[in-house]
């Protein structure tokens, strides 16, 4: 008789726990699906307004990353001169795509002043970004149009940012939020990118995480 009521105890305890279990996981699955849909209209509606610059190296050693980044200064700096009057990201595509020639040229002429007779390949197209985290702000993963230019083999690491508007020159948060809003980005979006307290990175990086799993299974 003794032994039937501790099994049934262990029985109601094990029984509670699983239910607590199982209601803390529909609660964050739940979570979890609201951030999905609400991360992204979000990226969705930024995709609208940003360009991104990825800058591929031809490979990993230090010479070859120190390029990569001069190619990006110049490249970054000849851009924003020409997109200096693009009132969108229409237009914006339009004066990228008739300066391809112009930046791709350029970034061989970084490279050949530094000694490395590498060629540069320039384009303009949608590419998947993950999650990338900047100084200032955070954008979340997803596609967007992307000037890429692919220095020699492109076999090294890879630089990206923004480079309409030119967000990644904001040295402050409040530089970047005074560029974003010129550039047309509402004060929602604005917040979201420049959450101080790093939550929507939290939510960026576990969305995208959540995402990886399910085109693994599926």
């Amino acid at each position: 008789m003794r032994h039937s009521v501790h099994h049934s105890l262990f029985s109601k305890r094990v029984a509670r726990r699983l239910f607590w279990l199982t209601a803390a996981l529909a609660a964050a699955a739940a979570v979890t699906a609201y951030w999905t849909v609400e991360i992204h209209g979000a990226q969705r509606q930024l995709a609208e307004k940003l360009i991104r610059l990825h800058v591929i190296a031809n490979s990993d050693s230090g010479a070859d990353q120190s390029l990569k980044l001069q190619v990006r200064d110049a490249v970054l700096e000849r851009a924003e001169e020409i997109l200096s009057a693009a009132p969108d990201l229409a237009e914006a595509e339009t004066a990228l795509r008739r300066a391809l020639p112009e930046l791709t040229a350029l970034a061989e002429e970084v490279m050949e002043g530094e000694g490395f007779a590498y060629p540069a390949a320039g384009t303009l197209s949608w590419e998947r970004y993950p999650t990338r985290v900047y100084d200032t702000f955070s954008l979340p993963a997803g596609e967007y149009l992307s000037l890429r230019l692919v220095l020699g083999e492109g076999r090294g690491q890879n630089w990206w940012c923004v480079v309409f508007p030119p967000l990644c020159n904001a040295a402050t948060s409040e530089d970047f939020s005074q560029t974003a809003e010129a550039a047309g980005l509402t004060a929602e979006e604005i917040a979201l990118l420049t959450e101080e307290s790093g939550g929507a990175v939290v939510r960026f990086k576990l969305v995208e995480a959540v995402e990886s799993l399910l085109q693994s299974v599926f």
